[in-house]
């Protein structure tokens, strides 16, 4: 089984950006990161995405919108991010 598509909008200098950075390489997944901080159509491709959405990062797993720094590790803490990163 394959992991699923994930996707994070990130800006330079970003610690929560870092933060979350470093929590999903430590459970060995791929990712693909999109700096975002001159704008341009990686943000409105974020903003297309999560239309709520002002800060980063903005975390995707396939299909499903995660949220930021903080909504991945409630995730990793109530064991459900494992189970998302499955498929």
């Amino acid at each position: 089984m394959s992991t699923p598509k994930i996707d994070i909008y990130t800006k330079f200098t970003c610690p929560f950006c870092v933060r979350a950075k470093r929590l999903l390489s430590s459970k060995g997944v791929e990712f693909n990161e999109f700096d975002i901080s001159m704008g341009g159509p990686k943000r409105e491709e974020m903003l297309s995405r999560a239309p709520e959405a002002r800060t980063v990062p903005q975390i995707f797993i396939g299909d499903t919108h995660v949220g930021g720094s903080d909504d991945l590790a409630v995730l990793e803490s109530s064991g459900e991010l494992d189970a998302l990163l499955a498929g």
